[in-house]
């Protein structure tokens, strides 16, 4: 019996290749280099070329590699992934180039009369022996320096792009080190390739690394090894680490690029010196930091010590007889951990208040402000993120804002109008969702707190700590040296809810609650599937039909959100996003950006902080206009159009489906969660215990009973290294001797 093998085979296109001039560029963008061409190939084919280019010319010849493309308004285009500028040949070639204006000094007149000079020689010329240009009339002294100096520029530039073509750096890298650099850029890539890494956004150690071990930089140099500590720092700072250990970073070095500790402990004596670390030594080892984060540490611990004692004005009626006023004005019973949490906000300066959902958090920020009207005093209402401050103004009925726009942060200097010096108006500051406050944007905040004002921060602990470096608020409530007030007790409106009865046993490592089979009406459910393609349509069922339904909301919305513990795999945020875009807005073909596709309705969601734009990491929107030519996007959140051009369309992604840490600080009328033992290395306590509590109105857990059970048990988050709470201590202990 024969048996025939069927194997499939991908064959992947080869990019077609062509050489010609430009005739005109129809369209630069100077932020980015994006342009539009009308090309003209040899043969006498015209075409549109589009492409990342620097700063072109009519006339320049260019060897352009890609692919073509039919675009529905403008037919067909060829997109350029790769060019080499080259010189032309002919002497028709050469006068039409000389007459473009790219050699600063040779108009299309003086290039007629060189290229009669010197002919097909012209561009040798040029270049080995340009003092000759004198021979032509109408070049003097003065001109010559000009087109020397014009054709000198011209020949990095075009080196430059060679060069990094070669070493397989992308057009658009190629475009920022060019726009960054200048006609240096060579010169610092030839010396120095890792000063890239410094300098440029989008260009880390492993990109400048390929260049520099291209270029034959020994792999044990001094330069290589100080890129590499810089890189795992960083790479540290995003895992949430304020500080490294030394020990850590050399054993690091010694098995990633393979240099021994003499070289090592060089590297890192010339990081010192030159300012770039800072190094503390410790009990057992030495915390290294890069030096913001030093700074910021330390700056942190002396105001926060400072503030707690300075002195401050106390109300001249009885607090606890207007706590019962405004328990009647709210038509609320307080419990006696709430009247605290109120009362102690006008006996200290600082004070944390800490608390799982349904706990009346929110309730006592509406109590003291309350109370702190009838003193007639001002109250500043703040948290990190929009979608938090929004819900916040909700909530309480007074305006809040995020701590960007409290600080009044100023975009073209990178800096807070809010600071030391022109510090916060207003008598108490309120955070809410403090757990969300890294220590970056804690330096900003507590620089701006002037000593006559109250800081009252507000949060739940046992959430995700912030994306940034630092655990602030587990720091203050574990150092003993500020007042905290516990919130354990949930409400009477709470407790049917078992999205609130389950989080708190989750918080306790207790089995969660079931709804009796067949409610309808529960506002948590666990969905019991083993195999992750059933589960996968189990979600996309869910979001399509099953929750829209039942909560009336459509289902592309803003309000129906998959959170999932991964990025990776059949059920994590980027297949999730890949298939729940399929099921729910598949009709219309949308925008490509490489491997990505974003269509006009999309969920979308803005990935880092843009200041200038108002947006910040985490925003959710929708996206309401799509220019597919001009590959510009406009994006509505809660309304408001920002528009992306084609540079900053990293800026986003799909938001059907979101990490964890992604949806920490938002609240969504309905969460689903994927939970399978495929997630094991994400299966953690706060991280099952922070999705469940994104939902308000509905939350239900896709995945199998051994999945849920390790997250429960696994009470294990990863340590950050920090010394704020250390710094506290000592800090206080250091007064208490006094």
């Amino acid at each position: 019996m024969l048996t025939v093998r069927s194997y499939s085979l991908k064959i992947e296109a080869m990019p077609e290749q062509f050489e010609g001039t430009i005739e005109s560029i129809l369209f630069f963008n100077p932020e980015n280099g994006y342009s539009i061409l009308k090309f003209a190939a040899e043969g006498g084919e015209f075409m549109t070329v589009l492409g990342m280019f620097p700063p072109l010319s009519p006339g320049e010849r260019l060897r352009v590699s890609g692919a073509w493309e039919v675009n529905p308004k403008f037919g067909r285009q060829f997109k350029a992934e790769s060019y080499v500028p080259i010189l032309p040949s002919t002497i028709q070639g050469i006068e039409k180039f000389l007459s473009c204006g790219l050699i600063s000094g040779i108009g299309p007149v003086l290039a007629k009369r060189i290229v009669r000079k010197f002919g097909e020689r012209t561009l040798d010329v040029l270049a080995s022996d340009a003092d000759r240009m004198t021979e032509v009339e109408g070049v003097g002294a003065v001109k010559l320096r000009e087109i020397k100096k014009s054709w000198a520029e011209h020949s990095d530039i075009r080196d430059l792009i060679i060069f990094l073509q070669e070493h397989d750096v992308s057009t658009n890298l190629a475009t920022k080190i060019y726009r960054h650099y200048g006609a240096k850029s060579y010169h610092v890539l030839k010396t120095n390739p890792y000063q890239l890494c410094l300098d440029i956004w989008g260009i880390g150690f492993k990109t400048a690394d390929q260049i520099a071990l291209k270029l034959g930089m020994d792999p044990a140099s001094v330069e290589r090894v100080k890129a590499f500590l810089l890189y795992l720092l960083e790479k540290d700072n995003e895992q949430g680490h304020v500080f490294s250990y030394e020990s850590e970073l050399v054993a690091r070095c010694r098995e990633e690029i393979g240099v021994d500790d003499e070289k090592i402990g060089k590297a890192l004596a010339d990081l010192k010196a030159k300012g770039l670390v800072v190094a503390e030594t410790l009990a057992a080892d030495t915390a290294v930091y890069r030096p913001f984060f030093h700074m910021a540490q330390e700056d942190v611990v002396r105001a926060i010590h400072d503030l707690a004692r300075a002195e401050f004005a106390r109300p001249p009626f009885d607090v606890d007889q207007v706590i019962a006023e405004t328990e009647k004005e709210m038509g609320l019973q307080f419990s006696e951990t709430q009247k605290r949490a109120i009362r102690e906000s006008f006996q200290k300066k600082i004070l944390v208040i800490t608390g799982g959902p349904g706990t009346g958090k929110t309730t006592i920020i509406k109590a003291v402000t309350a109370v702190f009207d009838k003193w007639g005093r001002k109250v500043l209402l703040a948290a990190p993120t929009g979608r938090a401050a929004k819900r916040l103004t909700e909530t309480t009925g007074r305006e809040a804002k995020t701590i960007h726009r409290t600080l009044e942060f100023l975009p073209k200097l990178g800096t807070f109008r809010r600071n030391e010096r022109h510090p916060l108006a207003g008598d108490a500051l309120i955070v809410d969702e403090f757990s969300m406050v890294d220590l970056a944007l804690m330096h900003s905040l507590i620089k701006a707190v002037p000593a006559s004002m109250r800081l009252i921060i507000v949060g739940d602990k046992d959430q995700l700590p912030a994306l940034g470096p630092g655990t602030l608020l587990r720091d203050l409530i574990e150092s003993g040296q500020v007042s905290v007030v516990r919130l354990a007790e949930i409400f009477r409106q709470e407790r049917d809810s078992l999205i609130v009865a389950n989080a708190h046993r989750i918080n306790q490592g207790e089995k969660i609650v079931y709804p009796p089979r067949g409610d309808q009406d529960s506002d948590f459910y666990f969905v019991h599937r083993e195999d992750e393609q059933k589960a996968l349509k189990t979600i996309l069922d869910l979001c399509g039909y099953g929750i829209p339904r039942k909560l009336g909301l459509p289902p592309i919305s803003t309000q129906i959100q998959v959170i999932s513990p991964m990025y990776k795999g059949l059920l994590g945020v980027e297949r999730l996003n890949t298939e729940l875009q399929r099921r729910l807005n598949g009709r219309e073909e949308g925008l490509k950006i490489g491997t990505r596709e974003i269509r006009l309705h999309d969920k979308v969601m803005q990935v880092r902080n843009n200041y200038e734009k108002d947006v910040y990491n985490g925003d959710i929107g929708t996206v309401v206009h799509l220019d597919k030519p001009r590959y510009r996007v406009i994006v509505h959140y809660d309304g408001r159009p920002v528009i992306y051009e084609k540079d900053a369309l990293d800026d986003i992604t799909l938001a059907y489906a979101v990490s964890v840490h992604k949806a920490q600080g938002s609240e969504y009328q309905a969460v689903v969660m994927p939970l399978m033992t495929q997630h094991f290395i994400m299966l953690q306590r706060n991280l099952f215990y922070t999705a469940l509590t994104r939902a308000k109105r509905l939350s239900i857990i896709v995945g199998s009973y051994k999945a849920l059970y390790i997250a429960i048990k696994n009470d294990k988050p990863v340590k950050r290294n920090s010394l704020i709470k250390e710094k506290l201590v000592a800090a206080g202990e250091a007064l208490a001797r006094a």
